[in-house]
């Protein structure tokens, strides 16, 4: 019960305080500044209104705002910040627009929080109308607004613009760094992301566990284990590895850049995990080939951790897929359903279908993709249908899969290159040329495979054939000598790896200087003797390649660990962690 005092104006506005986030209180002390006059008090109204919003009262907060008869800015300039943190940006567009018709100027708090609910929903086309009123209003140089800026257009995937009002800040602030470089990470330009932050590096601003989430996030994409060893040392020096968020980041950088020991001490460090960090752990096994561990990993999470939610399946049942665990991977996806209630999700039945299909059971995946009732077989399911048949020689079942792939997506040419390989495989050279004529008609062009090395926390990029790095002569030269030691101890180039309409001669000179063999060499070249060689590899690596990578870790006595689209490869001493199996 409200009562008066000698100042009703201070204990309106204690009362409204003591109410913080109620929407009952609220509207009780709403009715007091009603009996008390004080409906033209500004304050008041504005604290009323902020906290009905923060109470996510949003139609309350509408009727209240639409009842002031003289809002002023900081009215304004409260509510749209507000609705923007308690994630109403709509509304605060909608608060925005009615301040226009009101003809009152909004502040830089204003536009800061209006851009920031435009970026948090991809509002590409409003946003753009603000960025005008800023200018119009003279806050195009205000540091906040620009910040607000940056991480709209990156966001809205406008890097180029991004990067424009970025460079033009005279004095950038911690938010347009993180947001700069988050545009670049999420829309997969890692090697930018990684140039921005070693800008800001050498710059020595100071950064925060939000840069350093992006930059390893980074770090994965492309395989800089260097400078993710970094980012963990300062972490370490700076005490933040408490944060569940980081360690996650770090366990999968680890992962993703073959370094699955260290991922797993840091995992073992720490004293809270979460289902992320949990299902990271499995994922990073996974991804190895390590399906044992995996599934180690997910039992002690039924028996110790929260409970498994429908990423970490993908995760164990992927897990299984990679390693030939074709009974564990049932008795998982049983008790996913049964136990635990989860109906299976597409990537689910992706994981499933591949996992039987890696393991020869050609008619048990196709029966799986029969029997998909509540989800409709999507492109990710039969590519991994159509790839278990170019694994197994399958043409009749590759050509369902291949003809149910590509009346989904026509247009995508590796599709017809699988197919194409199938044919090929089987002798059937008059359907190889009807596949590739399909091609050429399309205007379809096979991938372009390329493949990462990073050298001292520098990364290499190459391509089959290039010759744009500057030691290209002397690295052509190394692995013409290394592909010679190879062939005297037994290798034999798989020709049939590539286009078939190749004379054989042409095949082996493709093959050998592939993107990874490259960049392979590269790193023979510039690395210690002991050291162990990280590349990246965009496509699957192909069959060439595997073959080639176990016979030089044979010939240079040199561990070799190859990411390519699917999975890892650890080569060593003539052998892979595969067992050929990818």
């Amino acid at each position: 019960m409200l009562t008066s005092s000698n100042n009703p104006h201070r204990s309106l506005y204690q009362y409204l305080i003591r109410a913080g986030h109620r929407i009952k209180p609220l509207q009780q002390t709403h009715a007091q500044i009603i009996i008390s006059g004080k409906t033209t008090s500004l304050p008041l109204l504005t604290k009323l209104i902020t906290s009905a919003c923060a109470a996510d009262a949003i139609v309350y907060t509408r009727r209240l705002l639409f009842s002031i008869s003289n809002p002023d800015s900081f009215l304004f300039s409260s509510l749209i910040k507000t609705s923007t943190k308690h994630n109403h940006p709509v509304d605060s567009l909608v608060f925005y627009q009615y301040m226009l018709v009101c003809n009152v100027e909004p502040s830089s708090h204003a536009f800061t929080a209006v851009i920031k609910a435009c970026g948090n929903i991809s509002a590409k086309r409003i946003g753009k109308i603000v960025h005008c009123h800023v200018l119009v209003n003279g806050y195009g140089s205000d540091r906040f607004v620009q910040a607000a800026l940056v991480s709209f257009y990156a966001k809205c995937n406008e890097l180029k613009v991004a990067r424009e009002v970025f460079d033009e800040m005279p004095q950038r602030s911690l938010v347009a760094w993180n947001s700069m470089i988050a545009g670049y990470e999420q829309n997969g330009l890692a090697d930018d992301a990684i140039r921005l932050f070693c800008m800001m590096r050498e710059d020595g601003f100071q950064f925060d566990s939000v840069t350093l989430v992006s930059v390893l996030s980074a770090c994965s994409q492309v395989g800089a284990l260097g400078l993710g060893c970094w980012i963990h040392n300062y972490i370490n020096c700076n005490k933040l590895l408490v944060d569940p968020t980081i360690a996650t980041s770090l366990i999968s950088m680890y992962g993703r850049c073959g370094d699955v020991t260290k991922a797993r001490q840091v995992f073992d460090s720490l004293s809270r995990k979460n289902v992320i960090t949990w299902t990271a752990m499995i994922s990073s096994y996974g991804m190895h080939g390590y399906g044992n561990k995996a599934m180690e990993i997910f039992r002690l999470m039924k028996l110790h951790g929260p409970t498994p939610n429908s990423v970490t399946f993908i995760a164990i049942l992927s897990a299984c897929a990679h390693s030939g665990l074709v009974s564990e991977g049932r008795l998982v996806y049983t008790s996913m359903i049964k136990d635990y209630g989860i109906i299976p999700k597409m990537e689910h039945h992706v994981c499933m279908v591949d996992m039987f299909g890696r393991g020869g059971l050609l008619n048990e995946a196709y029966q799986h993709i029969q029997d998909m009732k509540l989800v409709k077989p999507g492109s990710a399911v039969w590519t991994a249908m159509l790839g278990a048949c170019k694994m197994h020689k399958n043409v009749d079942l590759g050509v369902i899969a291949a003809n149910n792939l590509l009346a989904i997506e026509p247009q995508h040419p590796g599709h017809y290159v699988l197919l194409s390989n199938i044919y090929a495989m089987a002798g059937k050279m008059d359907q190889v040329e009807m596949v590739r004529d399909v091609m050429i008609q399309k205007g379809l062009k096979k991938p372009v495979g390329y493949a990462t090395i990073e050298v001292d926390q520098k990364t290499y990029l190459f391509s089959m054939g290039d010759k744009s790095h500057p030691e290209s002569t002397t690295i052509y030269r190394f692995l013409d000598d290394l592909m010679k030691k190879c062939r005297a101890i037994g290798y034999t180039p798989a020709s049939e790896s590539v286009m078939h309409e190749l004379e054989e001669e042409e095949r082996v000179h493709a093959l050998r200087y592939h993107s990874e063999k490259l960049a392979l060499a590269f790193g023979l070249m510039k690395t210690e003797q002991n050291s162990i060689i990280r590349i990246v590899k965009n496509l699957r690596v192909c069959e060439d390649c595997h073959v080639a990578f176990k016979f030089i870790s044979l010939v240079t006595k040199r561990k070799i660990i190859v990411r390519d689209k699917l999975r890892f490869h650890h080569f060593d001493d003539g052998a892979c962690s595969c067992l050929d199996y990818w």
